[in-house]
């Protein structure tokens, strides 16, 4: 069963709330997800296995590590996730980017992919799925499954707020996924906002209403 991970960090929690705060305009607004996004990665990275080298220091030969194992991907999900993927960028810079795209379908409101563009080595790496906001779930499990059909079999999904409902309905979905999380907020209000969340984060990251 994937577990949820709530990250206390004093400083992501410190940002956190500049996010949530309405009076964050816009361009401090993505500078605190960039910022939050890092140490996030920071954290989501903890496990990653190393492998033991030799370096030539400017003194002498030392055992030292770097990684070892799957190279990383990072996949947004669009549009809000893309406030999210420069700051995972700025820890790991070798990791190769995908997109998924994706709207809610207004007969059946249920998540429908309109675009798809990931690393054609997709079975060699450790995904990294990011999107602010797990609200009903429901887009985040159609990009995980995305992923999953097209030859990903670890996958990892770190957001920044997320409802009790988004949370059980990808744990439902997806038992195998780790879920990483700056906070676990109380619950979807009767429109699929977080309460009390921070509002849209796409339109608070990009300035549209």
């Amino acid at each position: 069963m994937g577990n949820v991970h709530v990250l206390d960090h004093p400083l992501i929690q410190h940002k956190l709330t500049f996010i949530r705060d309405v009076s964050t305009g816009t361009k401090e607004f993505r500078e605190l997800v960039n910022e939050v996004a890092t140490l996030m990665a920071f954290e989501i990275t903890r496990h990653l296995p190393l492998q033991e080298v030799t370096v030539e220091t400017p003194v002498g030969p030392a055992q030292s590590h770097t990684l070892a194992g799957k190279k990383l991907g990072i996949v947004p999900i669009l549009r809000a996730g893309l406030g999210m993927s420069d700051g995972v960028l700025n820890l790991i810079p070798a990791a190769k980017v995908g997109h998924i795209g994706l709207y809610r379908d207004p007969e059946t409101l249920q998540p429908v992919e309109y675009y798809a563009k990931l690393p054609s080595d997709i079975e060699e790496r450790e995904f990294i799925v990011v999107d602010p906001m797990l609200a009903t779930g429901g887009s985040a499990v159609e990009a995980i499954q995305s992923l999953k059909k097209r030859g990903a079999n670890q996958i990892k999904l770190m957001c920044l707020i997320a409802a009790p409902e988004g949370v059980e309905a990808v744990q439902e979905a997806h038992p195998d996924i780790d879920i990483y999380l700056a906070a676990l907020d109380e619950k979807l209000n009767e429109k699929g906002y977080i309460i009390p969340g921070l509002g849209d984060a796409g339109d608070r990251l990009f300035g549209t209403k």
